[in-house]
């Protein structure tokens, strides 16, 4: 007595299904990434901080949600807010002093030397830490491809709240309350990544001709055409490594 075959099984669904699976772990990791954390004390800053913000920006002609970009300097020791405004172009909102970073002018070169790092660091959501030791906080990014590339080393570099610092920028709780309430909001309303530039001081001619003799002239000198462009263009300047250098583009 003959059997009757059953359906040959399809082969191209089959396949599918199986890249699908191996495929799972990646994008589960991808939509990790893309994910703000969260805790009960960035929800409660995110909360408090955000009608203070939106009526001060909307007194500059800005938008709380905007694009936002943070440059720092440790010389003097600032962190400037910008906020991209209707025409595409970055403005200063806010200006804070850094209660706290350790080590002197110069980037930092490996783990231990209790150096802030200096460069051009991206911030994803993945990286805000809303349970920090330190109240609120977000990893840099440090080490970033410049500085692999360099064999420079360390790890878990910050922005943070309270006013001590090893190698990162403290910068008291009320205030990283309000950065980190800019930073959600532009993640919310569709930022990728914030840029983070630090640089040791503003990059001018002057203050650069005032460092000759400096080891670190040839690294200052080759971040300066971002300051430059920034100040020039308010616009956020494409940076990549190239070798071991840094290439400055057209501004975003």
């Amino acid at each position: 007595m003959r059997h009757k075959a059953g359906p040959r099984p399809n082969l191209l669904a089959l396949l599918l299904a199986a890249l699908a699976f191996l495929c799972l772990p990646a994008l589960l990791a991808f939509a990790q990434a893309g994910t703000l954390p969260a805790s009960p004390r960035s929800e409660k800053a995110f909360e408090m901080k955000t009608p203070e913000l939106q009526r001060d920006l909307q007194a500059r002609g800005l938008t709380l949600g905007n694009p936002v970009f943070l440059r720092i300097t440790k010389a003097p020791a600032e962190l400037t807010a910008y906020v991209r405004d209707v025409d595409g172009r970055f403005q200063a909102f806010r200006t804070w002093p850094v209660c706290s970073v350790s080590g002197t002018l110069g980037p930092k070169m490996r783990e231990g030397d209790g150096q802030a790092p200096e460069g051009f660091y991206k911030v994803a959501p993945a990286q805000m830490n809303p349970a920090s030791s330190y109240h609120l906080a977000f990893n840099l990014g440090y080490p970033n491809a410049f500085d692999r590339a360099n064999g420079r080393t360390g790890s878990f570099l910050m922005v943070h709240g309270s006013c001590v610092s090893i190698g990162c920028f403290a910068m008291t709780d009320p205030v990283i309350e309000e950065i980190w309430t800019l930073m959600q909001a532009a993640f919310e309303g569709g930022q990728k990544a914030v840029d983070v530039h630090v640089y040791p001081f503003a990059m001018t001619e002057e203050n650069l001709a005032a460092q000759w003799g400096s080891e670190h002239l040839p690294f200052w000198t080759s971040l300066a055409p971002a300051w430059t462009q920034f100040e020039e263009t308010a616009r956020v300047p494409k940076v990549k490594v190239s070798g071991k250098t840094y290439e400055v583009l057209v501004a975003q």
